[in-house]
């Protein structure tokens, strides 16, 4: 059952999150530019939806 957009994001999700940029930046995916960007939106961000909406043109995490 997939989670709803709206439940508040922990410290955690947005952790993994970042993780998930940092291998995108190391990867060539993201520029350092939007990468910061991102980083910054991840710690501004309240729920679980704003933290998917950051990785939706990444590929899937795989590993």
């Amino acid at each position: 059952m997939p989670v709803p957009r709206e439940i508040r994001a922990s410290d955690a999700e947005r952790q993994a999150v970042v993780r998930r940029l940092e291998r995108a930046l190391r990867d060539g995916r993201l520029t350092i530019v939007e990468f910061d960007e991102r980083t910054r939106a991840v710690y501004a961000a309240r729920t679980r939806g704003e933290l998917d909406d950051l990785t939706t043109d990444l590929p899937p995490d795989l590993w």
